[in-house]
C-alpha cells in the first residue's frame, strides 16, 4: 500500500505514526522541530488522512504497510515514534522486525490489550448528517450531543472534508467501526524488542498505569518510562515543548 506521507528536515530518519482518528497533520508542528536534526517522515496510516482506504484494518497489515514503506524509501534503520494506535503499530513492528529499526518511542499506550472504548466517538461520527451539513459549526453542534469535550470534537472534525456535494469523511469510518476491537489488541508474551525504547506517559492519562510497568519491561527490557505532568492522552497537543525535549534527549543519547 502506498501510504501518504510528508518529509521534513534532514539527518537520520524518524518516522512518526498518529493515533486512531488522527493523521500526519496532528504532528506537523513537532515534525518541523524534529526536522532540525532528523529527516522526519509523517505518515497517514491506512484508512486515515490521505492514505488509501482498505477493508483490512488491524496491526498485522499496518505493520506490513510500515515495512513496505521503509523498504520503498530505502530508510536505514529509522527511529520510529507512535502515539496511541500508532504506538501499537510501532511496538508490533519493532518486535517483528527488530533489525529494521534503531530506537523506539511510544507515546501514551502500553503493550497490553485494551477493551473497546471508542463507542461514543463512533456513534457521534456516524450520526452526523453529512448530506445536510451546511458548516463545520453545525457539525460541531451536532457532535456535541455525543462528545462534550470541545478539544476532542475539533480533533475529530479535522477528518471532515468539504466537497462539491457537501461533506465527507477522510477516514474510512465504516471499516474503522467494524474493526475497532483490533485497535485494542495487546502484544503476545513472546513479543520482545531489546533496542533502546522510550515510553512517554501523560500524567493525566489513564492509558499507562504503574501496574503496566512490569509488562513494559518484559516486552521492552531496554526501556524507560517518562511521565509528562499535566498531559492527557494527547501529550503532543497538551505539552509539546516537554515532549519535544524528552524525545530529543532520548534520540540523541549515545
Amino acid at each position: 500500500m502506498n501510504l501518504y506521507y510528508r518529509t521534513i528536515g534532514s539527518g537520520p530518519p524518524l518516522i512518526i505514526l498518529h493515533g486512531i482518528f488522527g493523521s500526519s497533520d496532528n504532528w506537523g508542528t513537532l515534525g518541523r522541530q524534529f526536522g532540525e536534526f532528523r529527516e522526519v517522515y509523517l505518515i497517514d496510516q491506512r484508512n486515515h488522512g490521505r492514505s488509501p482506504h482498505d477493508p483490512q484494518f488491524n496491526y498485522q497489515v499496518m505493520v506490513e504497510d510500515l515495512r513496505e514503506f521503509i523498504i520503498q524509501h530505502d530508510l536505514p534503520k529509522p527511529d520510529i515514534m507512535g502515539h496511541s494506535m500508532g504506538g501499537k503499530t510501532a511496538m508490533f513492528f519493532a518486535t517483528k522486525y527488530p533489525d529494521m529499526i534503531n530506537k523506539l518511542v511510544v507515546v501514551d499506550i502500553a503493550p497490553r490489550a485494551y477493551p473497546v472504548h471508542h463507542d461514543f466517538i463512533l456513534r457521534g461520527l456516524a450520526a452526523l448528517p453529512l448530506d445536510k451539513l451546511q458548516s463545520r459549526q453545525q457539525a460541531d453542534a451536532e457532535l456535541a450531543r455525543y462528545i462534550d469535550n470541545p478539544a476532542i470534537r475539533q480533533f475529530l472534525l479535522k477528518n471532515l472534508q468539504r466537497t462539491d456535494q457537501g461533506f465527507r469523511w477522510k477516514i474510512n469510518l465504516p471499516v474503522i467501526k467494524e474493526n475497532i476491537a483490533h485497535v485494542g489488541q495487546g502484544l503476545d508474551p513472546e513479543d520482545v524488542f531489546t533496542h533502546p525504547t522510550l515510553f512517554i506517559r501523560g500524567g493525566l492519562s489513564p492509558y499507562i498505569q504503574e501496574e503496566d510497568y512490569a509488562d513494559i519491561a518484559a516486552h521492552f527490557p531496554n526501556s524507560k518510562v517518562v511521565t509528562i505532568a499535566g498531559a492527557t492522552h494527547w501529550v503532543h497537543a497538551d505539552k509539546p515543548a516537554e515532549l519535544y525535549k524528552t524525545v530529543k534527549d532520548f534520540l540523541l543519547e549515545a
